[in-house]
This record gives C-alpha cells, sequence and structure tokens, in this order.
C-alpha cells in the first residue's frame, strides 16, 4: 500500500494537454495493477494529483445532455472557448482561468476501495478550505457540487454552487475531479445549464469575498484537506 501522493501544479494548461497526461498516469497504474496480478508479483502504483487552470473550456460527461450547451460552434468561437465530450460522471460544465481545477489520479486500492467515500472525502476537502476563507459551504441532497446557501432551513435561501465534481474510476484508480471557483468569470457559465441544474446559482470564491483570492494560497488549503482526510503522504 503506497499512500504517497505527489502533487503537481500545472498552472493554465490546455483541456487536451491535461487530459493527455491523466491518461498518462492512470493508464500506468492500471498497467501496474494488471502486471501484478498477472505475474503475483506487488509493485507500488503511484498517487498524484493535479492542479491547473484551463482557457475557457465547457466539458461534457458520459451521461449529460449536449442541449445544455446553450451557443453554437460560431459562438463558442467568438468567446474563445471549446467544447469537448469526455468519459467523466456528470453533466456539461465550464473550466477557465481563476478557476482552482484539481485532477487526483490514485489508486484507491492504496486508501480505501469506496467510490461513495472518495467523492464525499474531495467535496469534504473543499468544504473545509472555504471554512478556511470564512465560507459556509456545504451538500445539497440530490445534487452534484458543493453548494453556499446549503442549509434548507435556513430563510431566506439562494443555494449558488461553487464547486463541481465529475470523476471516472476503472479497477480503483480515478482521474477527473473536481473545479473550484476562485477568481472564475461568472459570465460563461450563462452559456450553459451547468451541471444540467437550470433553477439554481452559481458563485465564486471573489464574488462571495468581493476580493481577488490567491490560487496558489487556495492550492496550498486544499492539497492540506485532501492529505489529512486520505491520509496522504505529500511528496
Amino acid at each position: 500500500m503506497n499512500k504517497k501522493v505527489q502533487f503537481k501544479r500545472l498552472g493554465q494548461v490546455s483541456y487536451d494537454q491535461a487530459l493527455a497526461l491523466q491518461k498518462e498516469l492512470y493508464q500506468k497504474a492500471i498497467d501496474i495493477k494488471l502486471a501484478n496480478r498477472k505475474n503475483s508479483t506487488d509493485h507500488p502504483t503511484e498517487n498524484t494529483v493535479l492542479f491547473c487552470e484551463h482557457p475557457h473550456v465547457y466539458t461534457l460527461g458520459r451521461s449529460g445532455d449536449a442541449n445544455n450547451l446553450l451557443i453554437n460552434n460560431e459562438m463558442l468561437k467568438e468567446k474563445g472557448a471549446t467544447f469537448h465530450e469526455i468519459g467523466r460522471g456528470g453533466d456539461i460544465t465550464y473550466h477557465g482561468p481563476g478557476q482552482l481545477v484539481a485532477y487526483p489520479i490514485l489508486d484507491l486500492d492504496n486508501f480505501f476501495t469506496d467510490i461513495h467515500k472518495y467523492l464525499r472525502f474531495l467535496e469534504e476537502a473543499v468544504i473545509l478550505t472555504l471554512k478556511d476563507f470564512g465560507l459556509d459551504a456545504g451538500r445539497i441532497d440530490g445534487l452534484t457540487g458543493v453548494w453556499l446557501d446549503y442549509d434548507e432551513n435556513k430563510r431566506p435561501r439562494n443555494p449558488r454552487k461553487i464547486c463541481a465534481f465529475g470523476v471516472k474510476a476503472s479497477r480503483w484508480v480515478t482521474m477527473h475531479g473536481l473545479a473550484l471557483n476562485v477568481n472564475t468569470d461568472l459570465d460563461y457559465f450563462n452559456f450553459i445549464v451547468p451541471c444540467g441544474i437550470s433553477d439554481k446559482a452559481v458563485t465564486s470564491m471573489q464574488r462571495e469575498l468581493d476580493e481577488a483570492i490567491s490560487m496558489e494560497i487556495v492550492e496550498n488549503h486544499l492539497m492540506r484537506h485532501l492529505g489529512e482526510l486520505f491520509e496522504m503522504e505529500i511528496v
């Protein structure tokens, strides 16, 4: 069991570049596991978490509805955005500058083999990170993501999604991940039905705190909380 995890800060990279790196790391871990099974060996798999930002891009998950993209190819070009259909869970979402995207490529055999628990830990790491900045965030039953104004018992109530999730796993190896709106240009969400949810707003840390937030500081907080929850050995 290898709990060592390498966190890599990629900066701003194209969606295609980040996806190619994810696939490379993901396939490497799967190949090691298959070879171990075939040869009765026990070579350790590696764990990596990629932090990055993307240029403007919309991605549609395998269970999503393409009609939730509300603009055509010509308008995409005008907005300087691209569109990709990909193999993660979830519907459509937006990535862009000022948004912290985290892609954990983890072999859950090194931690725990429970996808539900894995997703809850990702959510909890974001909730704790937001708490560090004075934002009260949580979950809404039946809806993906991390939300502000999430408590249905509080009135008035205006639920706002601040972090989206979409993951894939095979042989307990994960890829894809989460997108936390830090200093994101929220206007780009006007051109989609975010995650297929039409009656809820989207927000960012910058909007809620009324100031730009250091991406590096947010990354550090998220890295720490992921490490503690998963009992990672960060390298």
